[in-house]
Formats: structure tokens, sequence, C-alpha cells
């Protein structure tokens, strides 16, 4: 007989979709490569779902030379019935309080160390 956990059902809290839409809230210029890398999926399925995303408004994206640069619509509702309510920008703000370990923003800025502070002395 197998073990317990052999059969366990693997699930998560978060959708692809929903992880997907973080990643982009907290860096529009990242890349789909990076995307994928992030949220443990293949490119291919990040940009279906990017697709799915756009073509329900609540992501758009422009052209920025050779990248894309992103911009979710955060007022749009929540899809789901039993969601209903709340809104992009309303999940998000719970989501996207920290980005991403070890990401550089896209857009040229770099992250400074947090400094430390400074003491009086004696």
């Amino acid at each position: 007989m197998a073990s317990g956990r052999a059969t366990e059902r693997q699930w998560t809290f978060l959708t692809n979709h929903a992880r997907v839409l973080v990643q982009i809230a907290r860096d529009p210029g990242i890349r789909v490569r990076d995307i994928a890398t992030c949220c443990l999926l293949t490119e291919r399925a990040v940009q279906r779902i990017i697709t799915d995303l756009e073509r329900t408004g609540y992501l758009s994206h422009e052209r920025r030379g050779r990248t894309n640069h992103y911009s979710v619509t955060a007022a749009k509702q929540l899809r789901h019935p039993a969601d209903a309510g709340p809104t992009v920008a309303e999940l998000l703000a719970t989501l996207v309080h920290r980005p991403a370990a070890g990401r550089q923003p896209t857009d040229g800025r770099r992250r400074q160390a947090p400094t430390a502070p400074e003491s009086s002395g004696p």
C-alpha cells in the first residue's frame, strides 16, 4: 500500500493568473522569461496568461523599444462571483508588499540597501 504522503493532492492558495499579475504589478517592465522563472511556469504558459489577462481587461501593455511595459487595471473587479466586491488593487495591496527576492526593477533603477540608523553616540 502506498504511503499517505505520496497520494496527497498538491494545491496552492493562488492561481497562476494571480501569480503572474503580482509579478507584473511588482515590476511593470518584467520580461516573460523572468515571470516564468519566478512563478515556476513555462514562458508559453506565461504568454497565455498575459493574453487572458489582457483579453479580459485586467492588463494592458505598450511596446517600449524591444520590451513591453505592462499596466494593471487596478479598478477592475475580481472575476469570480464568490470574490465579488474587491478590486484588483485591493488584492494586489495584500500581495505586492515587497519585491521578489533578488530581483532588480527593470526600469534601470537600482535598489539601495537599507541604511542603519545613526546613533547619537555617548
